[in-house]
């Protein structure tokens, strides 16, 4: 059940909360042994000083006030299916209610049907992470499986990325999300390295000369689609209506959180969303040694660095360099891995029938030109704030700033 989200009603709208609404339908459904998944992606019609934060504000103070039949459906992120999330901070803080796992298989904000992005690290990455709800080890994966607090009824639910293709997902390396998310849904502690093998073998080879190579690619594929979209903690700036390219630039929309800027706070003095006791607060849902570590500018893993901390232009990351040098990288780095899956591709092509070659092949030449397209926006959009050059030996943009804003409301597939 979705309520009371995207300007759809729930019971909020008489005056009732998520369990009274959860529990009229579990009590409906016991006698046949019905069980109610209810979502917990909500937003309100008024705009919360830091939208990651509502889903845990709403239920957080309703934990054990729903029926036994009823599961909480909790996304792997607080905010919505984004290249890269840390995880919900709801897991772990409901003990007494049943939380189960909700992953994105399509690739919503993942290029779509056309990039080539192996989410089994991302589902992984999530899964694996601490929550200390009961100290060292509590493990997203262990209140999802039902050890942690003991439940029995559990369950993981995925948007599902099948359609009327006749490889059923459009992209042919669509199809290992499928696969993997139902792997990891009966045995969270299976390796992406190992179900890419099981994937390609059952796929395209058993050929070692093809499973190594491409095997490597697809490991490596998650981290190189944030890199040229993302990087280091950025989210949610994609264009307005498509939720495809790039559009850092959207602001002025019905609600401030359905815009970019909201999200990235770029300025003269630097970016990113301050969601430490300065600002939001938001790492204060987290358990203390989680909230600890998000809270720490020093030691927030790099990856989630922007999305808890706003810092200026010229902070020095771990690899010595300033920050607006250091998005230049990545955006740069994401390009060039995508170019290198090109590479990897070419490779393969006696190793698999021509049509499946070429589609790839194709969806791969689509890849590389929006990674592109996705750090040229980027870059030029936050360098009218950073004020500075695009350091010596990287790729200039092909357009300026005024060129990708003026195509991004006109977007379709492959532009």
């Amino acid at each position: 059940m979705k309520a009371n989200s995207e300007g759809q009603p729930g019971p909020q709208n008489y005056g009732r909360t998520h369990a009274d609404g959860a529990n009229m339908m579990a009590d409906a459904l016991a006698p046949m042994g019905g069980i109610v998944m209810w979502r917990a992606f909500v937003y309100d019609n008024n705009v919360p000083d830091d939208r990651a934060k509502q889903a845990y504000n709403e239920f957080k103070p309703l934990d054990g006030a729903f029926r036994k039949n009823v599961l909480v459906q909790v996304k792997n992120g607080a905010i919505d299916f984004q290249p890269r999330e840390p995880f919900h901070p709801l897991f772990g803080a409901m003990p007494r209610t049943p939380l189960m796992m909700e992953f994105q298989i399509t690739q919503e904000y993942l290029g779509q049907g056309t990039h080539l992005a192996y989410l089994a690290p991302l589902f992984k990455e999530v899964l694996e992470s601490d929550t200390y709800a009961k100290g060292k080890g509590s493990t997203v994966a262990k209140v999802v499986d039902g050890s942690l607090h003991q439940y029995t009824t559990t369950g993981m639910a995925g948007v599902a990325n099948i359609g009327t293709d006749r490889n059923w997902t459009g992209h042919h390396f669509g199809q290992a999300n499928w696969y993997s998310f139902g792997r990891l849904a009966w045995d969270h502690t299976l390796a992406s390295d190992q179900m890419a093998q099981e994937w390609l073998r059952m796929t395209f080879s058993n050929e070692d000369a093809f499973l190594q190579p491409t095997r490597k690619m697809m490991l490596r594929s998650h981290e190189t689609v944030v890199n040229y979209m993302t990087p280091l903690g950025l989210h949610h700036i994609m264009g307005w209506n498509h939720h495809y390219g790039p559009g850092p630039w959207i602001k002025d929309k019905p609600r401030a959180d359905w815009t970019s800027v909201y999200y990235h706070r770029a300025t003269e003095k630097g970016i990113g969303f301050d969601r430490t006791k300065t600002g939001s607060n938001a790492v204060a849902q987290y358990f203390a040694p989680v909230e600890k570590l998000f809270s720490s500018r020093k030691n927030c893993p790099e990856k989630y660095l922007l999305w808890f901390h706003h810092l200026p232009w010229d902070y020095k990351v771990s690899s010595g360099r300033i920050l607006w040098d250091e998005l230049c990288y990545r955006y740069a780095e994401g390009v060039n891995e995508v170019r290198d899956m090109q590479q990897t591709w070419e490779q393969q092509q006696n190793h698999v029938d021509p049509e499946r070659f070429k589609h790839v092949q194709t969806f791969l030449k689509i890849q590389e030109k929006e990674a592109r397209w996705w750090r040229d926006a980027c870059l030029l959009y936050f360098q009218t704030f950073s004020k500075r050059p695009i350091p010596a030996g990287l790729e200039k943009p092909a357009h300026d700033l005024e060129y990708y804003q003026r195509i991004e409301p006109k977007f379709a597939p492959g532009i």
